[in-house]
């Protein structure tokens, strides 16, 4: 290799030898009378010039470093280069003749140096053409048909990254930008062939095997109006991130990725109120339950960013805690960060954090919460949910922490199964909590959450990288969608709101059919449905609802500063009555032998809009 590296360069110095010789002899015999070209004394001022300029270019070409140089993968600037070589050689030879006495050197060194640049920029355009072009042409068979969205900056660079680097991958049919003035403009060799309602029939006419989707500066509500058209190509998507992301790292084509489904829900940016947040958060103490869990983990990411005092992290799974840990321990090494092993069950351990940190904000996330297992295992639920809850919320009184947060769910509204159930439980817990305590309790309700451990995105992304089938329990089950940094972001903001008892529900936008979401995923991976990927419905699970509601009938619903975020009214709840609730469940989790249909029943009890699997069926009837 080193070898070859060698010969090549040897190749390019003989090479440009060679042109600035012609150059010199084209510049003498151009500006010289033609009674004199073939005189002795003009012979001898040639050979004089082709040496002097020969000696002159290779010094300042080889003081450039151009001999370093990748041929293949030489561009605008490096031309630039040589056009700089030939300014100053140029000028150097004017210099040197005029100290001899020659006065009229000026007009053949401008001569000789034009056409010097020009056939040495030639010279590497040619190569490079043969090298990128010529030598591929077997392998264009095999390269993907690319269609790139975008006109500008981001589009250029990946334009230009393909053809450096991805040729032998990738044959660029076109450009897509909506700008009128663009239209059948040609950026680096390529036409700008329509605007966003063409791609379809260009992409069918161009036989387009991926699509890159390379604006990066877009709204989301016009991204996703693309990105939809782009699905209806069957062709595979990739897109560039966010513009803070192409600062990180600045080689756009490494930059591309596949599409998430957030990109086509085209939710808008969360605004914050980030002093309200910052005040409570700043200097001091917080803590997570659940820390390492997908919601509880983003929550730590996002407190980091306003520097509290020290940030204590909860959770009974070691993986994924060591995991968040040295992730933020990494960012934020000013941070005092500590990662705690322990379980909401155990009062002894809790006490024991609370007594040490003496968290002034706590952030409740730690729960079981998928619902086919709960429906098997009641009492676990039982235990981690409404325990956890109630062990934390007790050492948040006792510690004096200034507020507690509870992480729950659209399924806590008119459950139908137990996890749903045990999460309004927890909510009525705080709730009354909140009566007889200094510490401010709230609870902040949100639907399912886009890529969270256990959801159905992930399951279906594997799913169809597998070659399918994807599962959906219903055609037209339906539910609420959010990201995880869009939801963690909410619940600090609602935590700024909580003067205490209120229940806040998030904005989760338009309800999305399960199905069509698969249909989607299965589009974006540029595949189609029921061709390449079967579709298979596997019927309700239990205690799975065909929708999700976020208010109960006796709650309102009151607006906030934050126009995502709203308060649920404030129910009546009678702390007694809780107290006997609570003494019921401790009755059930001691007898690990009670039959599930015995706990299901007094978890109707204990929480009246509860409904039990009979009425269930009844409700899917009615849908």
């Amino acid at each position: 290799m080193k070898a070859m590296q060698k010969h090549n360069k040897i190749l390019m110095f003989l090479l440009d030898c060679i042109i600035v010789a012609i150059s010199a002899i084209s510049a003498n015999i151009l500006l010289c009378e033609r009674e004199e070209i073939l005189s002795n004394e003009n012979i001898k001022i040639i050979i004089n010039s082709i040496i002097s300029s020969v000696i002159v270019y290779e010094i300042y070409l080889m003081m450039f470093r151009t001999y370093r140089h990748v041929t293949r993968f030489e561009s605008g600037t490096d031309y630039l280069t040589y056009i700089l070589v030939c300014i100053l050689s140029g000028a150097t030879l004017i210099l040197s003749q005029q100290l001899g006495g020659n006065i009229n050197s000026v007009r053949k060194q401008i001569l000789e140096g034009l056409i010097t640049a020009l056939g040495l920029i030639s010279v590497r355009i040619v190569i490079r053409f043969f090298l990128n072009y010529l030598k591929q042409e077997k392998e264009y068979c095999k390269k993907s048909n690319v269609l790139i969205i975008g006109a500008g900056y981001a589009g250029k660079e990946i334009i230009r990254n393909i053809k450096q680097t991805m040729n032998q991958k990738y044959n660029i049919v076109g450009i897509i930008d909506d700008k009128k003035a663009r239209l059948h403009c040609i950026m680096d060799g390529i036409e700008v062939l329509g605007n966003r309602n063409q791609i379809v029939e260009i992409c069918k006419k161009r036989k387009v095997d991926e699509i890159f989707f390379a604006i990066s500066n877009i709204d989301k509500k016009q991204k996703k109006e693309i990105l939809n058209i782009c699905q209806e190509t069957g062709t595979k998507i990739r897109i560039l991130p966010t513009i803070g992301d192409l600062i990180k790292n600045k080689n756009m084509f490494q930059n591309l990725r596949d599409v998430d489904i957030e990109d086509i829900l085209g939710r808008d940016p969360v605004v914050l109120d980030n002093k309200k947040i910052g005040n409570l958060i700043e200097n001091k103490p917080i803590l997570v339950t659940g820390a390492g869990g997908s919601i509880g983990s983003e929550l730590c990411r996002q407190i980091v960013k306003y520097n509290p005092s020290k940030l204590v992290m909860l959770d009974i799974y070691e993986n994924n805690l060591y995991n968040i840990e040295l992730e933020l321990k990494s960012q934020y090494p000013h941070i005092n960060i500590e990662a705690i092993i322990g379980s909401v069950r155990d009062v002894k351990r809790l006490e024991k954090v609370f007594e040490e940190y003496k968290p002034y904000l706590v952030f409740h996330a730690a729960a079981h919460k998928h619902v086919p297992l709960m429906e098997n295992s009641p009492l676990e639920a039982i235990k981690n949910n409404v325990f956890g809850t109630y062990n934390v919320a007790n050492c948040a009184d006792k510690y004096n922490c200034k507020k507690m947060i509870l992480i729950s769910t659209d399924k806590a509204v008119n459950p139908t199964n137990i996890m749903g159930a045990t999460k309004r439980l927890c909510e009525m817990i705080v709730q009354v909590k909140n009566k007889s305590s200094n510490t401010e309790y709230a609870a902040v309700r949100f639907g399912n959450v886009l890529g969270s451990n256990g959801s159905v995105v992930p399951l279906f992304k594997k799913q169809i990288a597998e070659g399918g089938p994807v599962t959906v329990t219903h055609k037209d089950i339906i539910r609420y969608f959010m990201t995880i940094p869009e939801a963690a972001q909410l619940v600090l903001q609602a935590m700024s709101y909580a003067k205490g008892g209120e229940i806040f529900v998030l904005d989760m936008g338009e309800p999305v059919k399960i199905y069509d979401l698969a249909v989607s995923l299965i589009k974006l991976s540029g595949l189609e449905p029921e061709v390449d990927i079967p579709i298979v419905f596997t019927g309700l699970r239990p205690g799975e609802k065909m929708y999700e509601e976020l208010l109960m009938k006796e709650e309102g619903l009151q607006k906030t500063e934050n126009k995502k975020i709203y308060i649920g009214e404030l129910t009546d709840l009678d702390e007694k009555d809780i107290a006997e609730k609570i003494e019921k469940l401790k009755g059930l989790v001691c007898n690990e032998n009670t039959p599930i249909e015995e706990i299901k029943s007094t978890i109707k009890d204990v929480v009246p809009t509860y409904i039990m699997k009979q009425e269930n069926k009844k409700e899917l009837i009615n849908v």
